[in-house]
């Protein structure tokens, strides 16, 4: 244990939590970790992270202390902690780290800043009052594909608050061309933001890797959510139809470069 470092990583929905600790993974020599608990093996992040960084080992949140304890010499281990967990629970409290807040600058007190070692200015996130916290949805969404269209005016209904007050959603998305991508909206920032994940495309049938969807908010309607998260998928006639376009379109354009090149 004694050359193993744990940075523990903890903050509010869209503060910037991930993102903050994305930098450090691309230029790390050291053998890498990553857990999430709390969320199993659903969580949005844990795949963004495997997606973005095959080198990093994603570590099973039972057991933690024994899975610590096997960790090879100069082990770097990231711990994200989400904002429903309690910071103050016996098994956190105990771990040996170096304890990481991303916060909104005009935070001033909670209970991060009194757990924490370092605090990190994130994103200027609106907060709720410690009393209204809000709830946490989520559901896996692998094997699903959804055209760009009804995605987006899906995505556009659950951030207008259709289904109750969004404040945060997260997810990973599939597309008839092969390609994933995550998506991630934070209330009080511009936008939707659409990123593609750099892995291969899938193009022979349903893709059988992790996509999922994580809402957080209030007075969520999680019933006709996941309703209209079902209507707008795909069948599997049109994802077959989609593949082969996009498998015959890869092909003109090998043609065309072996041609060019001969």
């Amino acid at each position: 244990m004694d050359s193993m470092t744990l940075i523990a990583i903890a903050g509010p929905p869209g503060s910037g939590k991930t993102t903050w600790m994305s930098q450090f993974l691309s230029n790390q020599h050291r053998p890498l970790f990553y857990c999430c608990p709390g969320m199993g093996a659903g969580s949005v992040d844990r795949a963004r992270i495997a997606y973005r960084f095959p080198r990093v080992h994603l570590l099973p949140e039972h057991q933690t202390p024994q899975v610590f304890a096997n960790l090879p010499d100069q082990a770097l281990v990231y711990l994200e902690l989400g904002f429903h967990l309690d910071l103050t629970a016996p098994l956190l409290a105990s771990l040996p780290c170096h304890r990481v807040a991303v916060l909104p600058s005009g935070l001033q007190t909670s209970e991060w800043h009194d757990w924490a070692d370092e605090v990190i200015f994130g994103n200027d996130i609106a907060m709720s009052a410690p009393d209204n916290l809000p709830e946490l949805w989520c559901t896996p969404l692998t094997g699903t594909v959804f055209d760009a269209p009804s995605l987006d005016e899906i995505l556009i209904e659950l951030t207008g608050d259709a289904y109750g007050q969004v404040q945060r959603v997260k997810g990973i998305f599939e597309l008839p061309d092969g390609r994933a991508f995550h998506v991630d909206f934070v209330e009080g920032l511009p936008g939707i933001e659409y990123t593609e994940l750099g892995i291969p495309r899938w193009l022979e049938g349903r893709p059988d890797r992790f996509s999922g969807i994580e809402v957080v908010g209030w007075n969520l309607e999680k019933k006709i959510i996941a309703q209209t998260l079902l209507a707008g998928c795909l069948s599997d006639g049109a994802i077959a139809h989609y593949q082969e376009q996009y498998k015959a379109l890869i092909q003109r354009e090998t043609n065309q470069e072996e041609s060019i090149l001969t």
